[in-house]
């Protein structure tokens, strides 16, 4: 009976040991962590803090100098309105002045264009405003158009509301949502039977500003209100936490 040969056997357990190995790497490698995923959120309400407020007045002429003048009466009259209701030069600015020719066009039969009219020139500006002084401001808006009686034709838009320390109100909530969702991690783990590991990633969800008691929709990009003065401030923090 012949003796195994050495040389073979040597190749075979090595063979052997090597797929042990190898098995036992892929396995480390490939070896999935359990983890515990989890969106925190956190709210909190807030009122602007900033008014910014515009309108408009126009005049027209077939004379170019002779509505720029008028133009410009208008401009003294709404100035001096707007200081008697207690605003002051630096709250106000004037925009410079558009200049438009106006037509009246006529047509054939079939529609096409087969004249025009010069009528005048339209020479408009615009006044803007911003202040701190919400409802002083917004009472203007609202009252401002009496200065038609004076023959100002003016267009009033409604005001934007903004907040000035919304950069230091985001950070705050990151911190409230992140620890939300740190809460809501421990609480999955511990009725799993579980310990909470060390956090994976994080990431932050679209920062939403909506008007308080309006029923305003959360936008994919992130809505942001300025028609309201009082607000509410939402955002969300994803995290994913191992599981030990």
């Amino acid at each position: 009976m012949k003796k195994p040969n050495s040389t073979l056997l040597v190749l075979v357990l090595a063979s052997l040991i090597g797929l042990y190995i190898l098995s036992k790497a892929f396995n480390y490698k490939y070896k999935q962590t359990e983890t515990i995923s989890v969106t925190g959120a956190a709210d909190t309400n807030f009122v602007s803090d900033m008014i910014v407020w515009s309108g408009s007045f126009s005049r027209t002429s077939l004379n170019m100098q002779e509505a720029f003048d008028a133009l410009k009466k208008d401009e003294v009259i709404v100035m001096n309105y707007l200081q008697t209701k207690g605003l002051s030069k630096e709250e106000m600015n004037t925009s410079s002045i558009n200049t438009e020719k106006l037509y009246n066009y006529t047509y054939d039969e079939s529609g096409r264009q087969n004249g025009a009219t010069f009528t005048g020139f339209k020479l408009s500006e615009s006044i803007n405003i911003e202040s701190s002084n919400l409802l002083k401001v917004d009472k203007i808006s609202r009252e401002i158009t009496q200065l038609i009686q004076q023959g100002v034709e003016l267009t009033s838009s409604s005001p934007n509301y903004y907040y000035t320390k919304l950069g230091d109100l985001k950070i705050g909530l990151l911190a409230k949502a992140s620890a939300d969702a740190n809460k809501r991690a421990e609480i999955i783990a511990e009725n799993s039977k579980a310990n909470l590991g060390d956090l994976k990633k994080a990431t932050m969800g679209v920062f939403q500003i909506t008007g308080q008691n309006e029923n305003e929709e959360y936008s994919y990009g992130g809505a942001f209100n300025t028609s309201s003065i009082n607000k509410t401030a939402t955002i969300t923090v994803k995290t994913e936490y191992e599981v030990k």
